[in-house]
């Protein structure tokens, strides 16, 4: 019951400090959960307490990203492709808990540590979309172009539609978050601009 009582409150916060950021309060988080203040508080002494644990907890979250990133296999495109349908399927099953995440990394008035943690998953991430964009782009699976600026761009679009999710009906969220092979179609190679050349 503790444990259920715990997870409730994390939830509750997670779901708070996605739409109000650090001005969320612990009886915002506590009307959230559906339990006193006083409850909230006998299990995290303080808001930033909460932060820290829901930031730990998405660091960790299935070993964390380097450990699922290891378990891709296939050729570089074949590993960015479904990189990137985890990628957009998880975005877009939980655009919260990614708001959340923007939030940690935007508030300059959190604890520097939170945004480091925080930082340091996402750029595991963007550095494994490069190298597999390299990768893709010496064996002719991945456009020529600027792989900086593909990894850029593509960070870009996954961004935007995370942010765009809320505005749009649940029911409808899977009709309009695009399929991952509409976004991947940006780092195709341009086939008929080199066979007319």
């Amino acid at each position: 019951m503790r444990e259920e009582a715990s997870k409730r409150i994390l939830e509750a916060a997670r779901h708070v400090f996605a739409k109000r950021g650090s001005s969320a309060t612990m009886a915002d988080i506590a009307a959230e959960a559906g339990v006193s203040q006083g409850l909230a508080y006998r299990y995290f002494p303080s808001k930033e307490a909460i932060l820290t644990k829901l930031v730990d907890e998405a660091a960790q979250s299935d070993g964390g990203p380097a450990a699922r990133l290891t378990k891709i296999q296939g050729s570089p495109g074949e590993r960015l492709a479904l990189l990137i349908s985890y990628i957009l399927k998880d975005r877009r099953d939980r655009p919260e808990f990614y708001e959340f995440l923007y939030q940690v990394l935007a508030d300059e008035s959190l604890a520097p540590e939170l945004r480091l943690v925080v930082g340091k998953n996402g750029k595991v991430i963007q550095d494994e979309i490069l190298r597999l964009i390299i990768e893709g782009q010496s064996t002719g699976e991945v456009a020529r172009d600027d792989p900086d600026q593909l990894m850029a761009a593509l960070m870009a679009l996954i961004t935007g539609l995370v942010r765009s999710v809320p505005f749009v009906a649940s029911r409808d969220s899977e009709v309009h978050f695009p399929d991952a092979r509409i976004v991947l179609r940006l780092l195709k190679p341009d086939t008929e601009g080199a066979a007319s050349s």
